[in-house]
């Protein structure tokens, strides 16, 4: 008896993998791994590499570059952003031109360090963006440095840096 056929509700080309329900304009680069869930929309020239996880209904706009990130359910990268090595939570909003840096060029010990429960704490990496919590607003041209940490709920205003490690 030949396999029964099976409806898949997502497309594989080669380590790229999209939910039947995404849209993925013209246009957008999408370069594996990448898995792009349901109901996410991908404007024409977003470019997503070097690794990226989209929960569902997640919205990366026209010329966003997302490099290694997690977003979680619901979270809009709008457009003109770069996000780097992060893990965004759901509901995560950026608006227009904000960026997540991921890697210190402007001194010597380019390792990047996170701020946990009053701790500066080495992630070992060279390269590591920020960790957002759920339900964040990141305003248009912010800019956030490597190994931010932000709370459920936080703010970040228009044209703002964050820094948490200027050591």
């Amino acid at each position: 008896m030949p396999p029964r056929s099976v409806n898949r509700p997502y497309t594989i080309d080669g380590n790229v993998v999209v939910h039947r329900s995404a849209t993925v304009e013209p246009g957008a680069v999408l370069k594996g791994p990448l898995l792009i869930g349901p109901a996410c929309f991908i404007a024409s020239g977003a470019y997503l590499r070097g690794g990226n996880w989209l929960d569902a209904g997640c919205t990366v706009g026209p010329g966003v570059e997302l490099k290694s990130c997690f977003l979680f359910a619901g979270s809009t990268v709008a457009h003109f952003n770069f996000v780097g090595d992060s893990v965004l939570g759901a509901d995560v909003n950026f608006e227009a031109g904000s960026i997540v840096c991921n890697h210190r060029n402007e001194r010597a010990d380019r390792e990047v360090h996170v701020w946990l429960r009053g701790a500066r704490v080495g992630t070992g990496q060279t390269k590591f963006g920020a960790l957002i919590g759920d339900g964040c607003r990141i305003g248009a041209n912010a800019v956030l440095a490597p190994g931010v940490v932000l709370a459920p709920g936080a703010v970040v205003g228009r044209g703002q840096l964050v820094d948490q490690d200027a050591a």
